[in-house]
């Protein structure tokens, strides 16, 4: 089969590899019919990915149908439209039961894409383990575009929402504004927020964020401006999209006496001069991590389904699998508008 394989810094090609197998009874294979490139795939495209690995298939984020499964798998058949959480655990235990696989009690759990212990999915077909659990059928009323992002960045952005404690009332903002970032601007209006400031550096995401109805600010003048804009008082909830020191920063800048920030951005610096003593004193909430997919998916499928979210219209380019090395290219340098990467076979 041919899928978009990494070998190294900038080097992402379109090329042959095995075709994927069963491992396992409780296994499935599934034809891909469309994927995407996620912001955290640029940390391997730039070549400082999560392994030192190379060959391997990239990618976590894809929908597609069943075309075999193992003999253990009882939920799913040939023909079935699903959609796959971008990281996988056991299926067996009791949080991957209940859907936080990132703690699974097994030690089983992996993400799609960053190594070779289990391949990406921007490739003709992929193997998926634990299926029953791993692979759920696309719900009525949801369009393969918008369960593409449920599998990852729509859940991530609700998740970093969630975690900022935005209720009702509160003043938000979003720091960084790729697809997750620009998701969590939505998330935060549907949470009730009554203000919702969108950073970035870049002035058509900017436009989009404001489209939404956010106060779409340049960095350079977010703090002074949420400054003067709030009488100094500042922000009650924070959420950061970006994983740099430079934002986190910022956003420990921009929330209010018992705040909370939110950090989603995926980090890559190994240590950080944390203002423990200024956050102390400030009384702040700070909660950092990944995102459990499976674990958003209650409250995201019927906000998808009745149009609350909208998570398809950031999907900016529609492209053939094997203009994957392009595709990834552009979405890096940022040109031609692009956001949300979607390839097809």
């Amino acid at each position: 089969m041919k899928a978009l394989r990494y070998f190294g810094a900038r080097d992402i090609r379109f090329d042959s590899m095995a075709d994927p197998e069963l491992l396992s009874d409780r296994d499935a294979i599934v034809q891909m019919e469309a994927c995407s490139i996620c912001g955290s795939d640029l940390h391997i495209y730039h070549g400082h990915g999560f392994s030192e690995d190379v060959g391997f298939c990239v990618g976590h984020e894809a929908v597609g149908e069943v075309v075999e499964v193992g003999r253990a798998v009882t939920r799913l058949k040939p023909g079935d439209k699903v959609m796959m959480p971008a990281a996988v655990g056991c299926g067996a235990c009791r949080p991957c039961l209940s859907g936080n696989v990132s703690a699974c009690e097994t030690n089983s759990g992996a993400c799609y894409g960053l190594s070779a212990r289990l391949q990406g999915v921007q490739s003709e077909a992929f193997r998926v383990p634990a299926a029953d659990s791993n692979a759920v059928r696309i719900p009525e009323g949801i369009t393969r575009d918008q369960a593409l992002m449920m599998t990852d960045a729509l859940a991530t952005a609700w998740f970093g929402a969630r975690n900022a404690d935005i209720r009702p009332g509160s003043s938000v903002a979003v720091i960084g504004l790729g697809p997750i970032g620009l998701m969590a601007v939505d998330s935060a209006f549907v949470m009730g927020a009554h203000v919702v400031y969108a950073i970035d550096p870049v002035a058509e995401r900017r436009a989009l964020a404001a489209e939404s109805g956010a106060i779409a600010l340049h960095p350079d003048a977010a703090l002074e401006t949420i400054r003067e804009q709030t009488g100094g008082r500042k922000l009650d909830c924070v959420v950061e999209a970006v994983g740099h020191e430079a934002t986190v920063d910022l956003a420990l800048r921009l929330v209010t006496r018992r705040g909370t920030v939110s950090v989603i951005g995926v980090q890559q610096a190994r240590r950080y001069a944390f203002p423990l003593e200024r956050a102390f004193a400030a009384g702040l909430t700070f909660r950092i991590g990944t995102c459990s997919v499976p674990e958003e998916w209650p409250a995201l499928t019927p906000l998808v389904q009745s149009g609350r979210l909208k998570p398809e219209r950031y999907i900016s380019h529609h492209m053939p699998l094997s203009e994957g090395a392009e595709a990834y290219a552009m979405f890096d340098s940022r040109t031609e508008g692009a956001l949300k990467m979607v390839l097809t076979p």
